[in-house]
């Protein structure tokens, strides 16, 4: 599938743009799972001031869907219609060490980075940034956490660029945390934040991370096809256990499987489709419905359009089992 090439309509300011312009960009090896149609219009920006110039002249009719690592985010196999926007590690992965045991870090840095900087600098509590396999940017618009730890609990202030192009700072209150969720202004693109953490040891930060590495690959499902936790906890509730007693270890529908190691996680075993994978998430949903009476919420960011004839509805409709192995 293919979307119509959008620069043409850009002609009379896009050359003063000096990030990476790429029409029909494949996305299927930007995000974990590999799978997924093209993005209409992708763009890395070459930096702040490239993000905001694009963004002030782009037709605010055209849409916008920015993407990180891909570790937490499905795409569908029809892509994504207008632009869809990644900051580069190169320009958005910067690491700074402040006073106050504060760190700050661009959007594009990987989370794992952050961790390692704040431990060398003795700054304790951001250590369970090395369990979140993303990228800052997406654990701010997220609230991504682990082990007992959120985003929202060492988040101080952001920076970002609005739908108009405009270069903002937010507070910690802007955003209105809650569990995996931000309520922070529609359409802002984060650039970077400042974390503060508390006086630590190194080394004994170091051994934390070491363990939570150690244990993530003990229990998670890690160097695979795979998007991350795929359903969020329930209140009081663990999903991978109402995934399990649901019957759903090991589930499969084509080369799509609810892992056996670890029941949250569904993984690529080698070439499943975008749709493939969103049936066996709705099939879960369905028999945990069935089973417990939970309706299971994505964790997971689906996002894009279905390929012709391949639309999947949310809990199957009821038709739980058709087609499932």
């Amino acid at each position: 599938m293919s979307f119509p090439d959008l620069l043409p309509r850009f002609s009379g300011w896009i050359g003063d743009v000096r990030g990476k312009l790429s029409p029909n960009h494949p996305l299927a090896k930007t995000v974990w799972f590999r799978v997924g149609g093209p993005a209409q219009l992708y763009f890395e920006p070459a930096d702040e001031a490239d993000l905001a110039l694009f963004l002030k002249n782009l037709p605010t009719e055209i849409k916008v869907t920015v993407i990180g690592l891909g570790s937490n985010l499905l795409i569908r196999d029809g892509g994504i219609d207008g632009v869809v926007i990644k900051l580069p590690a190169k320009a958005f992965g910067r690491v700074e060490v402040l006073e106050g045991n504060r760190v700050r870090a661009g959007a594009g840095l990987p989370d794992v980075k952050i961790a390692t900087a704040a431990a060398k600098a003795g700054i304790d509590g951001l250590a369970f940034f090395r369990g979140i396999p993303g990228a800052v940017g997406g654990a701010l618009y997220m609230n991504a956490g682990c082990y007992g730890t959120e985003a929202k609990e060492r988040v101080v202030s952001l920076r970002g660029v609005t739908r108009d192009g405009e270069i903002i700072e937010l507070t910690n209150a802007d955003m209105a945390y809650q569990y995996r969720k931000s309520n922070g202004p529609e359409g802002v693109v984060f650039t970077s934040a400042v974390f503060e953490g508390l006086s630590g040891d190194s080394e004994d930060i170091l051994t934390k991370m070491r363990e939570i590495t150690e244990r993530r690959e003990s229990t998670q499902p890690t160097n695979t096809r795979t998007g991350g936790s795929t359903f969020k906890n329930p209140d009081g509730q663990s999903a991978w256990k109402l995934v399990d007693e649901a019957g759903c270890r090991g589930l499969r529908i084509g080369d799509a499987q609810v892992s056996e190691m670890h029941t949250n996680f569904l993984v690529n075993l080698d070439a499943a489709s975008a749709y493939e994978i969103e049936t066996l998430g709705e099939t879960v949903r369905a028999r945990v419905r069935q089973t417990h009476g939970v309706e299971l919420v994505w964790e997971i960011r689906r996002m894009g359009h279905f390929a012709p004839g391949r639309e999947v509805k949310e809990f199957l409709d009821g038709d739980v089992f058709a087609g499932v192995a």
